[in-house]
């Protein structure tokens, strides 16, 4: 089986039709495509239709993705999941899905930072809140995780659960982009591979810290900068 995978295309009204190569090429690529968040700009009706339509013109291919925190800026994201999944998206949040011998299991994550700089939940309501965010994303991907009885298994997050492939961005904003909590319930149910998106300026390619599993951030914005004459889309074959 063969992914297409690519995060951060942040359609806005004005987007209609700018990214139809991208899912032509992988629709004639790859099995499936999966796109790892910020699919909206501003998380608007409207720009979930842009988008909505453009893959129904162009990607012949089932479509899985995971929301993004752009997709939750205007409190609309309910809209934006209504129009996506009605177009045959399949949106997971703490859910999984299986194609043949492989599973995908898919949550949006959340922010905390990483190793020592982890947030601890400690001090102030909000700093408690917070954290308890991180945990619930956390727990959202080992209960899909936990579903999973395919021979392989692939990781949908937005936000980046090693530090690996947000380096290259400021570090005073590592902490934002993403959260070891999220590496827990891999060290439990082992997977093949993690794609996420986010951090735009990061690299793309690292590991979980115990080395065994392969970490890819596919930020559209970081394909790019690896390969600027293709569509910002990275292909997989797994099993």
């Amino acid at each position: 089986m063969r992914l297409a995978a690519t995060a951060d295309l942040h359609y806005t009204r004005t987007s209609k039709g700018t990214l139809d190569e991208l899912f032509r090429h992988a629709s004639g690529e790859a099995d499936v495509l999966v796109i790892c968040g910020d699919l909206t700009d501003y998380g608007l009706r409207e720009e979930a239709e842009m988008l909505a339509e453009d893959l129904l013109a162009n990607c012949a291919v089932p479509v899985v993705a995971v929301l993004g925190n752009h997709d939750f800026e205007s409190g609309h994201q309910e809209e934006v999941k209504e129009v996506l999944t009605g177009s045959g998206v399949i949106l997971l949040d703490g859910d999984a899905c299986e194609f043949d011998s492989v599973g995908i299991a898919g949550a949006k994550g959340f922010a905390g930072g990483f190793g020592k700089g982890l947030l601890a939940p400690w001090g102030e309501p909000m700093i408690k809140a917070f954290v308890q965010e991180s945990v619930d994303e956390a727990l959202k991907l080992e209960s899909a995780l936990r579903r999973l009885k395919t021979e392989h298994r692939v990781v949908l997050l937005h936000y980046s659960p090693v530090v690996g492939t947000v380096e290259g961005e400021p570090p005073e904003i590592f902490p934002f982009l993403g959260s070891s909590r999220l590496e827990e319930p891999l060290q439990r149910y082992p997977v093949d591979m993690v794609l996420h998106g986010h951090a735009h300026r990061g690299r793309a390619e690292a590991t979980t810290t115990d080395g065994a599993t392969p970490v890819y951030n596919v930020s559209a914005a970081v394909l790019s900068a690896v390969a600027s004459d293709v569509p910002p889309v990275r292909f997989f074959d797994i099993g």
